[in-house]
């Protein structure tokens, strides 16, 4: 049987253009259905300018191997392939493709001079900022070998070269916490530059940088002047290079884009095209440009990016086109989307065209008022030109539909006049999930589409309203699912580095409430559950990825939470001086108190406190922390008692709530086996009480499914998994939802919004139970960090008679594949080479361990 390999990645990202690291680790993934396939050995080889290094290594390491040679120097490319040899008797791997690798700027010397810089006149301070073009023409007098062009803004950019666009990033340099880490991209632009005279124009707006953002009408958060920084280094053919680097000699002036705020939208008038044509090409006339003035050197250091750009990756054409109620002109797109549209359009100069975005309709008009204070509209105005194609270039909308007002009345609006762009983070899609069960295979496309809309350069609580932040207790919330879904390693890598930035800022250690930090002076209190996500969202990563070497990079944030950051009182549970979030958005919270769950805030906050202690003593010990280790299981054990003395009696929790008794028993705080009896039949109780409806908030939820399945409950789960009245995961499907909500009743049963302030239609935190549907209904799971071992172990149930459940794990693509029929249970899985499998069957319970390739498994089942 043929085995092969199929990917080469360096680190974790996508493409190695531009990193950071000098000795990037290296991992292959396999193809093929070889069986039992081991890797014994490899061959690599690194191909350094024009010079080959090849090298033989004895391990059955695929993952993170060591980089092979001397570290690459700033700016030095590299390319890389593998070959792959099983144990005796089995074949090899014919050498992968050659894969490339190149480091970006690694010091401040390596800018060459380049700065920032900004247009020489005074900045915009109470309003939107006016968004500026930058260019600067300059030769090229001999033939060009590579050119590379690094560059970040204050703020958003946009760059061409010659009057072609520079790569296909949208909304770059992403958001970081630019006060300690301002991300830079690098782009391969050879194609774009010829011999002799070039230009290069680039675009800057506002965005998060300078723009309006969070609460309060803040604006200027991190700087009050947009500006450029680039650097264009070419290396000629003879050797030469040739730096252009962003100072006092290029020119700026305003265009046709008016406005352009993340909140408010777009507004871009065509009337200043013609002003502006061939504004990055070398035959331009500048000479009525504005000056530009140095800036003082970004804040934050300069650094490549650890995950993907964003970028425009679906195109959809509206399902229809519609009346409101009072006669506007409405598309419904048929999916809550995240992005914008692109409008293909004629019609008289000066004509206005106004697209006003929405999740919902509301009483036959567009749901406005859920968006708060952010205006979402983008407007157009037309030059008069037959055929005009315009999309917004620094704004993003979570929407649905979209009314269209002032659309020429000779020139038809049809599904072919505007298409909606959907916009995120490339992040690579590793997971798939379907079954029997259409409502859930609804559901399920709801879950990935809130991940996308929500996953735009940071993980974001929604996409839409005057909020889009970087949540962190959502991010802990749905973690597992993000990791299961999409490759998720560098972009939390950089994330969590932007946290532990963070923390460390007056010495607290407090982990805020959302990262990057708004005001970036501003010290949260402390929180549980948001901020132990110091803890859990390394430990899920690890969990998914097995990359020891992140997991000790993330490990000294994850002790500062415990040790430091986390206010104590005698018996070391939470102090409870200082406010919760507790099981925040509980279904019985009034529509405008949120966090007035049924459960104690500081039972929840203890509960999870004595969970991350556990898995801080696991992360001592995977890293070798042998003192901590020990020291962290001492704490946990006594925190767990403490707790018992808070918050039980005799086994009883002080709260007669679904959330409790779920945090006890799949948190493991029951050390009488009697009484976590007693518990297992009270939750069982409550549930079945409650009609099989959800009673969790943000906190309880993730830890509901799997307490009822370690206390045998699986059916009781899928009872509460496929309800379909209101509070449960389907009652938005049934409403018509296509992304996961807010509120479980964001979309009350009359169909109308919700009256709460908070009613976000595309919010991922609920969507955190996919989890389970992977693990449970799917079979799939890492049996050791990383997926070498797959734990496969489907449970059934619910009526469902089939599931097909895929992964793409660093070894290669797991998949289980499972149907009820004529009274058997028939079981088909694919382990790629190098890993194995460990086999649970759902009836009989018997386990078998087996290798890579294809395997069927049957029993009866009546």
């Amino acid at each position: 049987m043929a085995v092969s390999i199929s990917q080469v990645a360096f680190e974790h990202h996508r493409t190695a253009l531009g990193i950071a690291e000098t000795k990037p680790r290296i991992s292959w993934r396999f193809g093929g259905d070889a069986p039992n396939w081991q890797q014994s050995s490899y061959d690599i080889q690194v191909n350094r300018h024009g010079h080959a290094l090849a090298k033989s290594y004895t391990t059955s390491q695929s993952a993170y191997v060591p980089w092979p040679d001397e570290p690459l120097k700033s700016a030095e490319a590299a390319k890389v392939r593998v070959r792959a040899h099983g144990k005796a008797g089995q074949s090899s791997t014919p050498w992968s493709d050659w894969v490339a690798v190149e480091t970006g700027l690694l010091s401040s010397q390596d800018w060459a001079g380049a700065g920032p810089i900004a247009a020489d006149r005074p900045s915009e301070v109470d309003g939107p900022k006016r968004p500026i073009y930058f260019r600067k023409s300059f030769p090229v007098d001999k033939d060009v070998q590579t050119a590379r062009l690094y560059i970040t803004a204050l703020g958003l950019y946009e760059a061409e070269i010659n009057g072609r666009r520079v790569g296909d990033a949208v909304m770059a340099p992403g958001w970081q916490s630019y006060n300690f880490r301002h991300v830079y991209d690098t782009y391969d632009v050879t194609d774009l530059l010829k011999k002799g005279d070039n230009a290069i124009g680039v675009l800057v707006g506002e965005g998060w940088y300078a723009g309006r953002y969070a609460f309060e009408n803040n604006r200027n958060i991190w700087g009050d002047t947009i500006g450029l920084q680039s650097l264009l280094r070419v290396t000629l053919k003879n050797g030469t290079v040739l730096t252009v680097p962003s100072d006092v000699s290029w020119k700026a002036n305003t265009g046709p884009v008016v406005s352009s705020e993340i909140y408010d939208g777009e507004t871009y008038d065509s009337r200043m095209e013609a002003d502006m044509k061939g504004w990055s090409s070398s035959s331009f006339k500048d000479d009525k440009w504005l000056a530009v003035k140095k800036l003082p050197p970004v804040k934050g250091q300069l650094v490549p990016p650890d995950g993907p750009p964003v970028r425009k990756l679906e195109e959809r054409k509206p399902e229809r086109i519609f009346t409101s109620a009072s006669g506007k002109t409405v598309l419904d797109m048929g999916q809550n989307m995240v992005g914008w549209l692109r409008l293909k359009v004629h019609g008289p100069s000066g004509t206005n065209i106004t697209l006003h975005h929405a999740e919902v309709m509301d009483n036959g008009e567009l749901a406005l008022r859920p968006l708060r204070s952010a205006k979402a509209t983008d407007t157009l105005i037309l030059n008069g030109d037959k055929n005009q194609t315009w999309e917004p270039h620094f704004t993003f909308h979570g929407f649905r539909f979209a009314q269209v007002d002032g659309w020429p009345a000779d020139t038809p609006l049809t599904r072919d006049s505007i298409k909606g762009i959907v916009v995120h983070s490339d992040i690579e899609q590793t997971g798939w999930f379907q079954s029997s069960h259409e409502l859930l295979n609804k559901f399920h496309a709801n879950v990935q589409w809130s991940m996308k809309g929500n996953f735009l350069s940071i993980s974001t609580d929604c996409p839409q309203r005057d909020e889009r932040l970087g949540w962190t207790g959502d991010a802990h919330a749905f973690g597992p699912t993000a990791n299961f879904l999409y490759n998720t390693a560098g972009f939390w890598r950089g994330w969590h580095k932007d946290m532990w930035s963070e923390m460390q800022r007056q010495g607290l250690m407090r982990v805020p409430f959302f990262v990057p930090t708004i005001p970036p002076d501003h010290i949260d209190t402390p929180a549980a559950f948001w901020g132990d996500v110091a803890v859990g969202g390394p430990w899920n990563l690890f969990q998914f990825y097995g990359d020891k070497d992140m997991l000790k990079e993330q490990y000294p944030q994850s002790k500062a939470w415990i040790d430091k950051g986390v206010p104590r009182k005698e018996d070391r549970l939470w102090d409870r001086s200082g406010p919760q979030f507790g099981d925040w958005l509980d279904p019985k919270a009034p529509p405008e108190n949120a966090g007035a769950a049924t459960t104690h805030a500081y039972l929840v906050a203890d509960a999870y406190l004595v969970r991350m202690t556990e898995l801080l003593a696991n992360m001592s010990s995977i890293l070798g922390d042998k003192t901590s280790a020990d020291e962290y299981t001492k704490q946990h054990a006594a925190l767990r008692t403490n707790f018992q003395k808070s918050w039980m009696v005799n086994g009883a929790m002080a709260n007669r709530t679904q959330t409790a008794y779920a945090l006890a028993l799949d948190f493991g705080l029951y050390t009488d086996d009697k009484q976590k009896a007693t518990a297992a039949a009270t939750l069982r109780d409550i549930v079945a009480k409650n009609d099989y409806l959800v009673g969790s908030g943000f906190a309880g939820t993730p830890a509901l499914a799997p307490a009822l399945q370690s206390i045998g409950a699986v059916d009781d789960f899928y009872s509460m998994l496929l309800q379909t009245k209101v509070p449960s995961w389907l009652y938005q499907v049934v409403m018509n939802g296509t992304t996961t909500w807010e509120r479980w009743d964001s979309l009350l049963a009359d169909g109308h919004v919700n009256p709460g302030s908070m009613t976000s239609f595309n919010h991922y935190a609920f969507g955190a139970v996919a989890d389970w549907v992977h693990r449970t209904i799917g079979g799939l799971a890492p049996g050791e960090a990383g997926w070498r071992t797959v734990a496969v172990a489907p449970i059934p149930g619910g009526g469902i008679t089939h599931a097909d459940t895929k992964f793409v794990s660093s070894y290669g693509e797991v998949r289980a594949q499972w149907d009820i029929d004529g009274g058997r249970f028939k079981l088909r899985v694919w382990i790629p080479p190098n890993s194995r499998a460990v086999v649970t069957m759902p009836r009989s319970e018997k386990v078998r361990s087996v290798g890579s390739g294809y395997q069927e498994f049957e029993e009866v089942w009546t």
